[in-house]
């Protein structure tokens, strides 16, 4: 029987929070235990503060982790819930991603005002997004669109889109259904030609190496599909020396025992890419994301990763 509180980690913007909710109620059902077994507790990170910059400026995806990985280093809570797409590929000593949630929609969601659609879009139009790789995807579909950086929450940047700062943006579309909006998607862009970060759809739930309570706790809600899926991405992500300056998407694709990837890099203005697809047997799927990025940073050569940073 659960006796001590269970204190779940997050950040504190309404899809942050749903993350939270939604790995809390598994974690109810899964163990017949009361909502008051578990304590949400909200913190503020680095990249909830810093909103006038890009990330690729100030630091990277570690900016939304670094204060609540401390904290669960600390003690101080007992596991965090993130969003996987915002996890470096190298976690503090002692961490682990313990448990991954069921993969919502992977793809990227265009939300147009004045067209629905970025074929539809005017010459000379204006697109937000704080994503490098999609603004890299969107200049190489239309190299006439001017993107400009777009920081904020969902709700945010949805109202900077309604005040008309923008003509359209970019969101994930995971991200507008666990929050209930994806009413407000003009348009799902195709994995093969717009494919999304590394980790993209995914909940992954942080906790430290060898707390066996935990442990016990998650393994009734591990996701083993989403798991051997993230693990190729990652390690894709990881030999490509993945940060919020390097426009790389990653998707990998289970069908039984199998998994297919597709991952792209991009210069940030999107005139060059490469891309490779690689698919082999499930349980290699660390190794597959490894030899992909192997394969296209032979590829692409050194200069290609040097040119921006």
């Amino acid at each position: 029987m659960q006796t001590e509180t269970i204190r779940i980690g997050t950040r504190g913007s309404p899809l942050a929070l749903a993350q939270a909710e939604e790995t809390r109620a598994r974690l109810m059902a899964a163990h017949g235990l009361p909502e008051d077994a578990f304590q949400i507790v909200v913190m503020t990170t680095s990249g909830d503060r810093i909103q006038d910059r890009p990330l690729s400026e100030v630091g990277g995806k570690g900016l939304f982790t670094k204060e609540i990985e401390d904290a669960l280093t600390g003690g101080r809570i007992d596991m965090a819930v993130h969003s996987s797409k915002d996890m470096p590929t190298r976690l503090p000593d002692g961490l682990e991603l313990a448990a991954f949630l069921p993969r919502e929609d992977p793809r990227d969601a265009f939300v147009g005002r004045v067209a629905e659609t970025i074929a539809g879009l005017p010459i000379g139009a204006i697109v937000g997004s704080s994503s490098l790789r999609r603004q890299a995807l969107i200049r190489r579909m239309r190299p006439d669109i001017e993107v400009v950086s777009f920081r904020g929450n969902v709700q945010t940047r949805l109202r900077k889109l309604d005040e008309g700062q923008v003509h359209g943006t970019m969101l994930a579309a995971a991200g507008l259904r666990r929050l209930g909006m994806e009413r407000v998607v003009t348009e799902l862009m195709p994995l093969e030609a717009f494919p999304p970060a590394p980790g993209q759809g995914a909940i992954c739930i942080e906790a430290r190496i060898g707390d066996a309570r935990i442990g016990q706790l998650l393994a009734p809600i591990r996701h083993v599909e989403t798991g051997l899926a993230l693990a190729c991405e990652r390690a894709f992500l990881a030999v490509l020396d993945g940060s919020c300056r390097t426009p790389i998407a990653g998707h990998a694709r289970l069908d039984g025992n199998r998994l297919a990837f597709h991952g792209m890099v991009l210069t940030p203005d999107g005139r060059q890419c490469h891309e490779t697809t690689i698919d082999g047997d499930a349980g290699e799927a660390e190794l597959l994301g490894r030899l992909a990025g192997g394969r296209l940073r032979d590829q692409a050569g050194p200069q290609f990763f040097e040119s921006w940073t």
